[in-house]
């Protein structure tokens, strides 16, 4: 099988190794030169593009046999909301608009598409938020671009953690008071979802192996987890740091998520 990988960062990186050892041909694609190489260690082929640049993407997918979109906005410039307007629009809408082109085209998305959620427990069939922030909107709107396909997925994840190079919690707390003020976009009642990010690029080989069309969510579900205000509360006083300003512009869920759906079809979180 022959596979493209739009965004190789931590998740797009740990599935191309996984299809990789398993003897499939992958293209992993860059928006960075300069990370050209350490692609080619994993992948068969390498592409630099940006994932809304349609002509170089269409090329680059030209007789894959599926193509997954691991695309994330730059997080320094996620934090203000003007920033995120551009930055949201071209990597997630762009980026799935382009790939849409491929019959069988599988979307990482977020927890954002649910806003703060309603109800006692958040599943796929729930409505998507009508909040007009650049992160919802932009998921929302690359979700319904790839599901215009009838081979279409999308698979949903929350904050992902646990790679060597990531930015742990206690350095993103410290990174919010040396250079935000102490202020973040997200809001203090939302219940901190993460998934390890072998979790997150197994349940997007799982959904592509499987031949699983439509939407699934992958939150590790066996517990509900703290709120940001919780966890982040913690750390500020364990690093001796004032409280942070949580001002919801990017509304996650306040209630749980079920990974039900996906469970039932044979996943099982590891991490």
């Amino acid at each position: 099988m022959r596979y493209v990988i739009v965004g190789c960062g931590n998740v797009g990186m740990e599935l191309a190794r996984r299809w990789t050892a398993r003897g499939h041909a992958v293209t992993g694609t860059t928006t960075s030169p300069g990370r050209g190489g350490e692609l080619a260690e994993i992948c068969s082929d390498v592409a630099v593009l940006r994932g809304s640049d349609e002509a170089a993407l269409v090329e680059a997918v030209r007789g894959a046999d599926a193509v997954v979109l691991t695309v994330s906005p730059r997080l320094s410039r996620s934090f203000d909301a003007g920033r995120r307007v551009a930055e949201y629009a071209d990597t997630l809408a762009g980026s799935a608009r382009a790939a849409a082109a491929h019959p069988r085209t599988v979307f990482t998305s977020s927890a954002s598409v649910y806003g703060a959620g309603g109800g006692t427990v958040i599943d796929e069939t729930g409505p998507t938020t009508s909040d007009q922030d650049a992160s919802p909107r932009n998921f929302i709107a690359a979700e319904r671009a790839v599901l215009a396909s009838p081979r279409g997925a999308v698979v949903r994840i929350p904050d992902v953690y646990g790679h060597p190079r990531d930015i742990d919690y206690p350095a993103r707390v410290r990174f919010a008071h040396d250079h935000l003020g102490g202020s973040v976009p997200f809001a203090a009642d939302a219940l901190l979802y993460r998934i390890d990010y072998r979790d997150a690029a197994a349940a997007l080989d799982f959904v592509v192996s499987e031949g699983l069309t439509g939407v699934y969510n992958a939150f590790p579900d066996a517990e509900v987890p703290p709120t940001n205000a919780a966890v982040f509360g913690e750390i500020c006083k364990a690093e001796g740091l004032p409280e942070l300003t949580y001002r919801a512009e990017i509304r996650t869920p306040a209630v749980p998520v079920t990974s039900a759906r996906l469970r039932a079809a044979g996943f099982t979180f590891m991490h």
